[in-house]
C-alpha cells in the first residue's frame, strides 16, 4: 500500500517508489510534518522523528505547558496567530473581524484512484490502481467550517499531488484571504532555490540563489502565470548537480496569479509554500459554498535536477496532458505568421501550403489576420468570422482546399481579448475587465474580456465552435497577448471584486473544457505572447505550448533547456524560422536552427516559397529525419548534459534515450567558435552500459559504458568541416 496509517499514533506514511512523506496528528489536533525525502521502511511508530524542547522567548499553545509551541514544530497546513509566527498556508476572516482558527483532525479516508478537482485542471489516474488518495478532514467547530486536505500518491510515477478544499457549513459568511495549495516544513535551510525567470523572448531562464533568513519568493500579479516567473521552484542542496544530489520540486497546476515562497526562520528551518497569490485576493464563502485550491505537484529526487525533471516529464506527459493527442506523434507544421504577418490573401496562403506540402510538412496553420477587418493589431479581436476581403471563399473553403492537398489545417484564435475597433466591443463595452470611471490601459491595442462572466464565455464559445464545426480544422493555436490591469468586473458585487482574477482563469478553463470535449480530434496549442502562460494548468487541455516568440536558435538553447526543468519535450513548440532572426537579428545556419528545434514539437515559421532549391532539399531532409525520430524525441527520456547557463555557457548538449535504451539522439551546440581548442568530450547519459552502439556518420562502434564513462571526443568527430560560430551536430545512436 502506498499510503499506510498507524492508528495508535495517528501517523500517515505516504510512499512512492523512491520517496517517503510522513506526518501525524499532533497533541493539539493539528497536523505535524515528520519527514519528506528518500524512501524509509515503514514502522509501527515514527514518534522518534518528532521532538520539541522548551525554548526561551516563545509562546506555547496550552496553559501550563512550556514546551509545545507551533513556533518550534514542523507542520502540514499551518494557521495564523496561534504561536506560529511564520506566514500561514491559509487565513480566514470571520464576521466579527477575527482571523484566528483552530482546524483540528476529524477523520480521513484512503481510496484508490483520484477524484477530479471542481473546475480546475489536475493530474489524473486512468484506473484506481495507478494512484492512491488520502483525504483528511480538518474541522473548526467555532465557525463550522471544514478543510479537506487531499494527497494523491502516484507510486510508480514517483510524485505526490496536494490540494485543499474549504467548505462553509456555518450560517455566517467567511472570507478566505489566503488559501495556498501546499506547505512543507523542512528541517534545515541548507538549500539553493532554483527558479525559472525571464521576460518576453527570454522565458524560463534558470536562476539559483542560496536561501537566507527571511522570505524569498517568486510570484505573478499579471493575471497569468507570466513570462517573468513560472509557477515552479526547486530546493537543491548546494552540491547537487544535474545528475546527483538531493532536490525537492514544487509545481503548481495553475495559470493565474500565483505565489511560491520559502521562509527561513530563526532556527534555520525552511518552509516552502505555493498557491494562488494572496495579493489582491479574497474569496467570499456563504453557507454551503466551497472553495477548491489548485493542485501542487511535489517531487523529491536524490538523482539531481535531471532526476526530478524526468519525474515531472513522465507525469505531465502521461497523466496531466490528456485526449487524443496525448500519446500521438505530433504533426510537422508550418505557421504563416513570420512569412506574411497580416499581409496575405487566399492565393498566397494556398501557395505557401502547396510549397510546404512538397517539402513534407503535414499541417498548415493560418495565424493572426484572417477575421473581421484585421490588417494590423489595432482591430477586430472578438469578431471571429472570416475577412472576405482576404478570404472571399471563407475559412471553410480554404481549409477544404488545403486538406485536399493531403495536409491538415489549423487556425489561430485569441479568444480572451477584444479590440475597441470591433463589432463585439461596440455591442458589449461592459464585457471587458475594467473599473468604471477609471482609465482603461491597453496592451497591444487590446482589452481583456471578462471571462469571470458566464455570458461572455458562452458567447466566445459559440463563435469558436461555429468555425470549428463548419471547417475541417484539426489544430487550434490559442493565443493571449495581454496582462490584466484595472482588474474589476461589472458582473460581480463589491464584496466579490477580489475574486475576478481567479474567476477569469476558471472561465478560461471552462472554455477549454467545452471545446476540447466537443472537438476531441483538434490539437490545441497554447500560446501567450510566446511563453507568458506556459504552465501545467494549460498543459491539461493543450498538450503542447508555444515555448517563446523568440525563434533564434542560440536563444532557444536557454529557453528550451530551462523549460525542460519541468516540462516534457513533447510540450515545447519549436520552429525553424527565417534569418536574420526577427527577434534578435542573428544569422544562424538552417542546420543549426533545425538541430535545436528537433527537440520539441517541430515546425517551420518562414516563407518556403522564397527558399532556394538547395534550402528546400535541406528542409526535406530535416523533415524526413524528424519524422523518423519523433517518437523517440517526444516519448523518450530527456537528459540535460551541458548547460547554456554555465559560467562559460558556450556549449550546450542534451540527449533523449528510448525507454528500451536501444536508440538515442544527442544534440550538441557551440555558440562561438574557439581558436585552437583543446581536447573536449561529451559524456552520454541513460545508455545501457552493456549495449554496443553505432553512431550514424561515424565509422566506429562504442559500448554504452564507453560513451558514458569516456565520452565521445569531439575534436576527432568535428561539428563541421570548417569551424564556425553557432555550429551544431545531432548524433543518432542505435544499438548494434
Amino acid at each position: 500500500m502506498p499510503i499506510l496509517y498507524n492508528g495508535s499514533t495517528q501517523e500517515f506514511h505516504l510512499q512512492t517508489k523512491k520517496t517517503s512523506y510522513i506526518f501525524s496528528v499532533m497533541e493539539n489536533g493539528q497536523l505535524g510534518q515528520l519527514y519528506y525525502g528518500k524512501k524509509l521502511r515503514h514502522r509501527e511508530s515514527f514518534e522518534r522523528l518528532f521532538h520539541v524542547e522548551a525554548t526561551p522567548n516563545t509562546a506555547c499553545t496550552t496553559e501550563g505547558d512550556l514546551v509545545f509551541s507551533l513556533d518550534l514544530v514542523k507542520q502540514e497546513y499551518p494557521a495564523y496567530g496561534t504561536t506560529d509566527f511564520r506566514e500561514p498556508a491559509y487565513q480566514v476572516l470571520q464576521e466579527g473581524g477575527s482571523r484566528i482558527t483552530d482546524f483540528v483532525y476529524q477523520d480521513h479516508r484512503i481510496f484508490g484512484g483520484k477524484e477530479k478537482l471542481e473546475g480546475l485542471p489536475a493530474t489524473y489516474a486512468e484506473n484506481d490502481g495507478e494512484a492512491t488518495t488520502l483525504e483528511i478532514t480538518l474541522y473548526d467547530k467555532e465557525i463550522d467550517v471544514e478543510v479537506r486536505l487531499s494527497y494523491t500518491v502516484f507510486e510508480e510515477l514517483d510524485a505526490i499531488a496536494r490540494s485543499a478544499r474549504f467548505i462553509n457549513y456555518g450560517e455566517a459568511d467567511i472570507n478566505l484571504t489566503r488559501a495556498l495549495s501546499v506547505s512543507i516544513d523542512l528541517p534545515d535551510s541548507n538549500f539553493e532555490m532554483v527558479q525559472l525567470s525571464g521576460a518576453w523572448a527570454r522565458e524560463r531562464h534558470i536562476k539559483n540563489r542560496r536561501l537566507v533568513p527571511g522570505l524569498q519568493s517568486i510570484a505573478s500579479t499579471r493575471g497569468t502565470s507570466s513570462a517573468q516567473q513560472n509557477p515552479f521552484l526547486a530546493l537543491k542542496r548546494p552540491e547537487t548537480t544535474e545528475h546527483q544530489g538531493e532536490v525537492y520540486g514544487a509545481s503548481l497546476v495553475y495559470s493565474g496569479n500565483f505565489l511560491a515562497q520559502i521562509e527561513v526562520d530563526h532556527y534555520d528551518t525552511a518552509r516552502l509554500m505555493m498557491g494562488i497569490n494572496p495579493f489582491d485576493f479574497n474569496w467570499l464563502l456563504k453557507n454551503g459554498e466551497s472553495f477548491q485550491t489548485p493542485e501542487a505537484v511535489l517531487v523529491y529526487s536524490d538523482a539531481g535536477l535531471n532526476g526530478m525533471s524526468q519525474t515531472y516529464h513522465r507525469l505531465y506527459r502521461t497523466r496531466l496532458a490528456r485526449g487524443k493527442w496525448r500519446d500521438r506523434e505530433r504533426p510537422v507544421l508550418i505557421n504563416n505568421w513570420e512569412a506574411t504577418y497580416f499581409d496575405f490573401d487566399e492565393q498566397k496562403i494556398f501557395e505557401l501550403a502547396q510549397s510546404s506540402k512538397e517539402l513534407g510538412v503535414e499541417l498548415f496553420v493560418l495565424d493572426d489576420g484572417w477575421f473581421g477587418k484585421r490588417d494590423a493589431d489595432t482591430s477586430s479581436l472578438g469578431d471571429w468570422f472570416e475577412d472576405k476581403r482576404k478570404l472571399p471563399n471563407g475559412i471553410t473553403q480554404l481549409a477544404k482546399a488545403i486538406t485536399g492537398l493531403g495536409m491538415e489545417f489549423g487556425l489561430w484564435f485569441e479568444p480572451e481579448m477584444v479590440s475597441k475597433a470591433s463589432d463585439l466591443y461596440n455591442a458589449h463595452p461592459d464585457w471587458v475587465i475594467h473599473v468604471p470611471n477609471r482609465r482603461m490601459s491597453h496592451g497591444r491595442n487590446q482589452l481583456v474580456l471578462d471571462f469571470s462572466r458566464q455570458e461572455v464565455v458562452d458567447f466566445i464559445y459559440g463563435l469558436m465552435a461555429k468555425v470549428l464545426r463548419d471547417a475541417p480544422i484539426s489544430y487550434v493555436k490559442w493565443d493571449m497577448n495581454r496582462y490584466m490591469t484595472e482588474v474589476g468586473s461589472l458582473g460581480l458585487p463589491a464584496d466579490r471584486q477580489r475574486e475576478v482574477a481567479h474567476r477569469y482563469i476558471l472561465g478560461v478553463y471552462s472554455l477549454y473544457e467545452r471545446l476540447t470535449s466537443e472537438f476531441p480530434h483538434v490539437l490545441f496549442e497554447s500560446c501567450a505572447g510566446g511563453g507568458s502562460r506556459f504552465d501545467p494548468g494549460l498543459l491539461h487541455y493543450a498538450p503542447q505550448g508555444w515555448t517563446s516568440d523568440d525563434t533564434d536558435a542560440v536563444e532557444r538553447l536557454k529557453i528550451q533547456y530551462g523549460t525542460s526543468l519541468v516540462y516534457p519535450v513533447s510540450s515545447m513548440g519549436a520552429h525553424v524560422s527565417a534569418v536574420p532572426n526577427h527577434q534578435v537579428g542573428r544569422v544562424t545556419s538552417l542546420e543549426t536552427r533545425a538541430n535545436v528545434a528537433y527537440f520539441g514539437a517541430f515546425g517551420y515559421e518562414l516563407d518556403v516559397t522564397m527558399m532556394t532549391d538547395t534550402e528546400k532539399e535541406q528542409v526535406k531532409e530535416q523533415i524526413r529525419f524528424y519524422k523518423e525520430n519523433r517518437s523517440l524525441i517526444q516519448q523518450g527520456q530527456f537528459y540535460r548534459i551541458e548547460s547554456p547557463f554555465a559560467e562559460d555557457g558556450n556549449r550546450t548538449s542534451w540527449l533523449v534515450v528510448s525507454d528500451d535504451q536501444s536508440e538515442a539522439l544527442l544534440g550538441y551546440y557551440q555558440v562561438l567558435s574557439t581558436p585552437n581548442p583543446g581536447l573536449s568530450r561529451v559524456f552520454f547519459k541513460g545508455l545501457n552500459p552493456e549495449f554496443e552502439y553505432a553512431i550514424e556518420g561515424l565509422d566506429a562502434t562504442f559500448y554504452g559504458d564507453e560513451l558514458i564513462g569516456a565520452g565521445l571526443q569531439l575534436n576527432r568527430y568535428r561539428l563541421s568541416e570548417h569551424p564556425a560560430d553557432f555550429s551544431s551536430v545531432v548524433y543518432k545512436v542505435k544499438r548494434v
